[in-house]
């Protein structure tokens, strides 16, 4: 079954089972994924692939983590939770992403393939980088990490 599909099916059993907050959340995925089906539509019918469903999902994760983060410094705790359990509900249907320690030994291969010496070579790095790991780590830690591993 692919990720499309289970957001379908869990949307249906958030519906028999009234959980308002889940469903809430699965019918925003939906309509984020529909909106991409839209836009992706050449001339009649178009199915997204998984890879596209993730890139929704990843940029739904992301949009959750910078209100958290906004919503932290403006000391809105009641919304921060609300928030997190609905980054948390995005999370289930992501694949599981790579840890920091996995993503530092890619970038440490990476750098010495491509003879990277210096900062002057990060956005080759990360151009390489963003591109083999898409899907599987956040950019934001990818570009620390390569700014890390440059700089040393």
């Amino acid at each position: 079954m692919n990720i499309k599909d289970k957001i379908l099916e869990d949307l249906k059993s958030a519906m028999k089972q009234k959980d308002a907050d889940r469903l809430r959340v699965l019918r925003s995925l939906k309509a984020k994924i529909l909106e991409k089906e839209i836009s992706e539509r050449k001339g009649g019918e178009s199915k997204i692939s998984d890879e596209q469903v993730i890139e929704v999902l990843m940029k739904a994760a992301k949009q959750r983590k910078e209100s958290i983060d906004q919503f932290t410094q403006g000391g809105r705790d009641d919304l921060v939770e609300k928030e997190k359990e609905e980054l948390a509900i995005i999370e289930e249907f992501l694949p599981k992403m790579m840890s920091e320690d996995e993503i530092r030994a890619s970038v440490k291969e990476q750098i010495t393939q491509l003879g990277a010496s210096g900062m002057s070579d990060m956005g080759k790095v990360m151009g390489v980088m963003m591109g083999k790991l898409k899907g599987k780590a956040d950019g934001s830690i990818v570009s620390r990490v390569v700014k890390e591993e440059l700089s040393e």
